[in-house]
């Protein structure tokens, strides 16, 4: 009987040792390690949530887009507008609308997005397969290349996207301008400055930061 407990106890007693091993590299050195690492000048800012802030006060991150709009949901004219989310911006709601490219519900809010921001900055709102005016959705009579840019009507996978296209920063600027007093050529060169190329020359798109550039535009 004796024979058969000692190897039982034996395993036990070194399967605690190596969880408490375990337990102070992977549990206690490890994430000791990594955070002094992040809080390398360099990196620190990044390793803080790459907040941004105005006159030493947080105002959010430039990695979490943010809702532009008054307490009604209307957008406010003097910022430029973030591409639409399925869950309003919620961090703790973050997420697609997981509507398939088929689904008569993606097609409603892409049309009433792209006449809904056609209107804000005095475009056609017109695109493809959208009811006309007749209430017919077809094609024809509708642009090939909507003046409405496709991330102004469509949300991003995470629901927190804070980058637009320059296309779709471009459309909004005439409208900024006018809505702050400012000549167009000022937002243009802010919208230019908060602009990031593609990555290594030659991964993704250009984008524009929406949360920086209203920032940088409050800041002026």
């Amino acid at each position: 009987m004796l024979s058969v407990r000692r190897p039982v106890v034996a395993q036990t007693v070194a399967g605690l040792r190596a969880l408490l091993v375990f337990t102070v590299i992977c549990g206690i050195l490890y994430p000791a390690v990594v955070l002094g690492l992040a809080q390398l000048p360099g990196l620190k800012p990044r390793a803080d949530g790459s907040l941004l802030t105005d006159h030493g006060r947080p105002v959010g991150s430039s990695l979490i887009g943010q809702s532009f709009t008054d307490a009604a949901g209307q957008p406010l004219m003097r910022y430029f507008q973030s591409r639409p989310s399925a869950g309003g911006y919620d961090p703790t709601a973050s997420g697609a609308s997981n509507l398939g490219p088929e689904s008569p519900d993606l097609l409603s809010q892409v049309c009433a997005r792209s006449a809904a921001v056609g209107a804000l900055e005095g475009v056609s709102g017109a695109r493809p397969y959208c009811a006309d005016g007749a209430g017919t959705r077809a094609r024809g009579g509708a642009p090939a290349d909507p003046a409405v840019p496709a991330d102004a009507v469509t949300a991003s996978g995470s629901g927190l996207d804070p980058d637009i296209s320059p296309a779709y920063a471009r459309l909004q600027e005439r409208r900024v301008a006018a809505a702050r007093g400012l000549p167009v050529d000022t937002v243009r060169r802010l919208v230019e400055e908060h602009t990031t190329g593609r990555t290594l020359g030659f991964l993704g798109e250009p984008v524009v930061n929406v949360v920086e550039l209203n920032l940088a535009l409050d800041q002026l």
